[in-house]
């Protein structure tokens, strides 16, 4: 099988910065940007016919295993981010979701998070499930 990573799906979700989400100096606090990644994973697997409730239906979950975050410029309340959510997959057991975000076209943070399919009831690890790898193989 091919190991090599490929981008499979890409997406775009616009967001906007609500009071709650920023700190005592007015920026977006750091750990809310784990959450912004979370509405572009979720809005680019819902738009590509896999909202996480069809994976649960099926018996798998998909949790997360590692994430990182750069910090590049700061975003404010009101901001309009625009969230670009990709999905690299090569084959393995293991899912990669990178981010970029963007306020008015300046990066504000990158980042990624890493996950894995589990069998719903036993919480093992499993390959991808047949729904997943159905909408992967129309997309490449």
């Amino acid at each position: 099988m091919n190991k090599e990573p490929q981008i499979v799906l890409e997406g775009k979700t616009e967001f906007r910065v609500r009071y709650a989400d920023t700190d005592k100096m007015g920026v977006v606090y750091n750990g809310n940007y784990f959450s912004f990644f979370e509405t572009g994973r979720n809005e680019l697997m819902r738009k590509n016919g896999l909202p996480y409730t069809k994976v649960e239906e099926n018996g798998f979950m998909l949790p997360l295993i590692d994430s990182y975050a750069k910090y590049i410029n700061p975003a404010k309340y009101d901001d309009i981010i625009d969230i670009h959510a990709k999905l690299i997959y090569d084959n393995s057991i293991k899912l990669k979701f990178e981010y970029n975000i963007f306020v008015n076209d300046t990066t504000i943070t990158t980042g990624y998070t890493r996950h894995v399919f589990v069998n719903k009831d036993n919480m093992k690890p499993v390959r991808p499930p047949k729904l997943f790898l159905d909408i992967i193989n129309n997309k490449i």
